[in-house]
């Protein structure tokens, strides 16, 4: 496990969903309404909700065993995200705990911002509709940078936005490439345990500083304050 490093306190980034927003519900209602277009049958929440991380990918591959060098797979894709932006946020809401713990972030005057691989034309409009769009101190999506995780550009991004050094950042996510993208620009990493976890999924093996069992406990790696 990576060493603590005593003054990450220049931000604390989010990955969304399964770690800052529970986006499952609404991620498997569109994909449910797709599957009935095509003659399939629905999938049950909790079937479908640890794929949810990784977005459409995630979902076409429960939902129609489908890759994305497979032919059938773009078509499908572009088909499931008009349904999904049509319906982003009907049951979809912050994890508990967020809101709180944003609420404490911005009482410290420490920036928070969302690194996600969900594009630009779903992440503006879920951010808003939950209501911390105005709030983030950036966000950086799928499309913003060169690459997507694993590849830490939009990590250094993030940064570059909020005037901080990676070093001095805290990545939470709830996959095993956020912890890699977060850890290859040299942030602390905190995996996820309450977000879309597969059961063959190990985040202790994942390299990262520490697991969070509730977004709360990120106050446990954050410097204490004096004063």
């Amino acid at each position: 496990m990576p060493e603590p490093h005593p003054n990450r306190d220049g931000a604390v980034l989010f990955d969304l969903d399964g770690t800052f927003a529970d986006t499952a519900p609404d991620m498997v209602a569109a994909l449910n309404t797709l599957l009935a277009i095509h003659g399939r049958s629905a999938l049950r929440l909790d079937q479908a909700r640890s794929f949810c991380s990784h977005g459409a990918r995630g979902v076409l591959k429960i939902g129609f065993g489908l890759e994305p060098d497979d032919a059938d797979f773009e078509p499908l894709r572009q088909a499931y995200l008009e349904i999904y932006a049509a319906a982003l946020v009907v049951d979809t809401a912050p994890f508990p705990g967020i809101a709180e713990l944003v609420d404490t972030l911005e009482a410290r005057a420490i920036p928070w911002g969302i690194v996600t691989n969900k594009p630009t034309c779903l992440t503006l409009p879920l951010m808003e509709q939950i209501g911390f769009l105005e709030r983030a101190a950036c966000i950086v999506c799928g499309d913003t940078a060169a690459r997507p995780k694993p590849y830490p550009d939009p990590m250094f991004y993030a940064c570059d936005l909020l005037g901080v050094d990676p070093e001095r950042c805290w990545y939470l996510g709830d996959a095993e490439r956020d912890i890699q993208a977060g850890l290859a620009a040299g942030m602390g990493t905190l995996a996820a345990r309450f977000g879309y976890l597969r059961p063959e999924d190990d985040p202790t093996a994942w390299g990262a500083h520490g697991l969070l069992d509730h977004p709360l406990d990120v106050l446990a790696w954050l410097p204490e304050v004096t004063g």
